[in-house]
């Protein structure tokens, strides 16, 4: 494993959908320290409206935040700051237009995380923050829109669950002019019941010695039960929120709601995640939970580090999922090979030079043919939905999307519907991507084909121009038919193939 500088600055940010968070930390000697924390309750999940789009207000009220976090981050380099979103981006319409501003607020990429990979995130960052053992623990997160639930064995996530509730939104839903009153709560609680009945079973089944609580929702009723003499410090038992549930109903309205420990910017969302927590107890059979102070950007800054010492979790995935639909290693390992030897020569002209480009192409290539477990006939499409569609922990969901579409694009017609949907930022790099995996495959077609002939590629002005050693086409007129056709799909989308051998 190779090691990073004795002192590297790293940064993480959470859009979440309640408050954004980010976290700069100094690496040195394989520790952080950490710099500056900065937290800003946006409340991006308030504006969304009923078909899910993000109002102008909601969406200007975050980007003010990230200009703010950008000045102290702009000037990082590439690769060294990890911005995730949550729930709220997750189902926003119009999320699309949203990360175009929030990109350029930033100054660096954002990518959207699926619910489990949230959940992973937010595993690491507490097993890291509270160095756990290799006991069983249960680990709950409850974000502005939904809440994480994962059992997990040291840095080890045995089941992962992220279910559709969170403060924001069940405030919004349950207590939406402020009332506090029985009915509303009673209501909020068997809502919460129904989610968790998905996963009380299996949950139950597997166990844990110990539960844990991250994030601003329960570490503010940790805050509360203490200040009020409800339980000790950094736990949460029942009673104490039985007792927040009185104190609720009594206040009749969060603008009357006083309770020491409770600040006034949790008041208005306190209700939907108290709810929330209280359900799990109950359905969990949950008795009492300590508070973890790391939740999902310590778990990014880890996550970026393994990924800087090369210890990347999107590297199992790839592995794994190759094992598992029985993938012909060394027919993957050619294309591969190949697929690098052009990479190599036109990465600078293409503008696709980095670590992230290499990596992508090359999990194409091990994972092209992963659609044959399923059927050889239209086996590119079956991969790509595959990839599109499984559990892939260490994508963001970009990744994934980018990922799929090379391997959508490996044959035949290209579809570039696939490569529209992307970002705009992952739409050229990825059809450019695509384009050398398609001639990767053209040369290891026939599989029992030797490998080691020399291909030339290079950028011109007016598209590619691919050589090859004097004579070679006319050895192989099989590649040469394939090279021909592929010069026909090419020039469909605007890339024009020129094929020498002389």
């Amino acid at each position: 494993m190779e090691s990073v500088s004795n002192e590297e600055v790293l940064a993480a940010v959470d859009l979440g959908s309640n408050s954004f968070h980010m976290i700069i930390a100094r690496l040195r000697d394989g520790q952080f320290q950490i710099l500056d924390r900065l937290r800003e309750m946006v409340q991006l999940r308030a504006g969304l409206d009923k078909e899910n789009r993000l109002s102008i207000e909601a969406q200007d009220r975050a980007i003010a935040c990230l200009e703010r976090f950008g000045q102290r981050v702009r000037d990082l380099p590439y690769g060294k700051v990890r911005v995730v979103g949550t729930n709220t981006l997750r189902v926003a319409e119009n999320s699309r237009d949203f990360l175009r501003r929030a990109r350029l607020a930033l100054g660096h990429p954002i990518e959207i995380v699926t619910g489990e990979e949230e959940a992973r995130l937010i595993y690491l960052g507490v097993a890291k923050s509270l160095a756990f053992d290799n006991s069983r623990r249960l680990v709950m997160d409850i974000g502005g829109g939904s809440t994480e639930f994962i059992i997990g064995e040291g840095l080890k996530g045995l089941r992962r669950e992220s279910l559709e509730m969170g403060c924001v939104s069940f405030t919004q839903k349950f207590f939406p002019d402020g009332q506090l009153n029985d009915e509303s709560c009673q209501k909020a609680l068997l809502s919460a019941a129904i989610l968790l009945r998905s996963i009380q079973r299996p949950y139950l089944d597997l166990g844990w010695q110990e539960a844990v609580g991250a994030s601003g929702t329960i570490r503010c009723v940790a805050n509360i039960a203490k200040a009020n003499g409800w339980c000790d410090d950094g736990v949460i038992t029942m009673h104490a929120l039985d007792m927040i549930l009185v104190a609720m109903k009594n206040a009749g309205h969060t603008d009357k709601l006083k309770l020491d420990g409770l600040s006034e910017e949790r008041t208005q969302v306190l209700a939907g995640g108290v709810c929330v927590l209280k359900a799990a107890f109950e359905r969990l059979r949950i008795d009492r939970m300590i508070v973890s102070d790391g939740a999902l950007r310590e778990g990014l800054l880890y996550d970026l580090l393994g990924r800087i010492q090369h210890d990347d979790e999107r590297e199992r995935t790839v592995s794994a999922l190759a094992k598992r639909y029985g993938v012909d290693e060394l027919h993957a390992e050619r294309v591969g090979v190949m697929a690098d030897q052009l990479y190599q020569q036109i990465a600078i002209d293409w503008q696709i030079v980095g670590e992230e480009f290499k990596q992508r192409l090359q999990w194409a290539a091990r994972l092209h043919e992963i659609g044959l477990a399923i059927s050889h006939d239209q086996f590119h499409k079956h991969a790509a939905y595959l990839v599109a569609h499984s559990d892939m922990p260490g994508f963001s969901r970009e990744e994934q999307q980018s990922l799929a579409a090379l391997i959508r694009a490996q044959r035949r017609k290209f579809p570039s519907n696939y490569f529209s949907e992307l970002p705009d930022e992952l739409q050229t790099t990825s059809t450019r991507l695509a384009i050398i995996l398609r001639l990767a495959m053209v040369f290891n077609r026939g599989r029992s084909e030797q490998a080691d002939t020399f291909v030339g590629l290079e950028v011109g002005t007016k598209g590619l121009k691919l050589s090859l050693p004097e004579g070679w086409l006319a050895e192989h007129p099989l590649t040469e038919a394939d090279l021909r056709q592929e010069r026909r799909y090419l020039k469909a989308i605007g890339v024009k193939l020129k094929i020498t051998d002389q």
